[in-house]
């Protein structure tokens, strides 16, 4: 038996769950999971941080932390502060990071394979050196609701640590558990709801809001590369009376959710 295997199996038996019950909330055979908690088999960490997003703490003390021996308050992640796994990423020959490459074609997979280093270095890879030091992925955007940035055009985001940092009115790409991969520009009220508002520049588009913890990694964007040129017409970029117009219904909004909740 490892640390990880007492630490799943333990955990499991808290929760009040039968390892079938709890394998299919893995989405793996019973069997597999018996494996994990009696040590014949290391879980991926795909699986891992399933686990530990199903047991409402980090990777980081799954795989490194006598669960048995902490207290709640030790063992529960924040709602708001992701736990500490591990960004997969792959490196060039001088041992700086590459810039993967997420085409809409991969991104359903990317949903699954997003913290699995060997899916990870399938992925196309590219590096710019104009960019800052930091870690850096890309993404394929589809549909209008970004215009004028155009179907089809690549995104390249920085990757965000933690969802707190997000700022308002910034544009992001959310890797989401609900919605898939979305760019939209962002107004973040955790504190107040713990939903996030996602905003389309096209305002054909109506804003929405998902709940913090739907997010699975966030880039903030920094450059975008595309083949194609928006119209003139197009090129505008969202004004700041417009900001303003949204930033103040989403206000309202929050006003609202407060009453109700009294």
């Amino acid at each position: 038996m490892s640390l990880i295997s007492d630490n799943i199996k333990y955990l499991r038996k808290k929760m009040g769950v039968t390892q079938e019950q709890f394998s299919e909330q893995l989405g793996i055979k019973r069997s597999l999971l018996g494996a994990y908690e009696e040590g014949r088999a290391d879980p991926r960490i795909s699986n891992l941080i399933k686990m530990a997003q199903l047991f409402g703490t980090s990777v980081d003390i799954l795989i490194n932390k006598d669960v048995s021996k902490l207290s709640d308050e030790e063992l529960i992640v924040s709602k708001f502060k992701r736990g500490k796994e591990v960004l997969a990423i792959t490196v060039n020959e001088e041992q700086k990071e590459n810039i993967e490459l997420v085409p809409q074609k991969a991104a359903a997979g990317y949903l699954n394979g997003y913290a699995d280093p060997e899916y990870i270095k399938e992925l196309p890879k590219f590096n710019l050196p104009i960019l800052a030091t930091g870690t850096y992925r890309a993404f394929e955007i589809t549909g209008d609701s970004m215009l004028p940035i155009l179907p089809g055009t690549i995104i390249i985001g920085q990757y965000v640590d933690d969802i707190r940092d997000i700022k308002n009115g910034k544009t992001y790409i959310l890797v989401t558990q609900n919605d898939g991969i979305v760019y939209k520009r962002v107004f973040n009220y955790l504190e107040d709801t713990g939903k996030l508002f996602l905003v389309s520049d096209n305002r054909q588009y109506s804003p929405y809001q998902i709940a913090g913890e739907e997010v699975l990694e966030i880039w903030a964007s920094k450059a975008y590369i595309s083949v194609q040129f928006p119209d003139a017409d197009d090129s505008k970029d969202v004004s700041t009376e417009q900001l303003a117009s949204i930033v103040l219904e989403l206000q309202k909004e929050i006003v609202k959710l407060k009453e109700e909740k009294k």
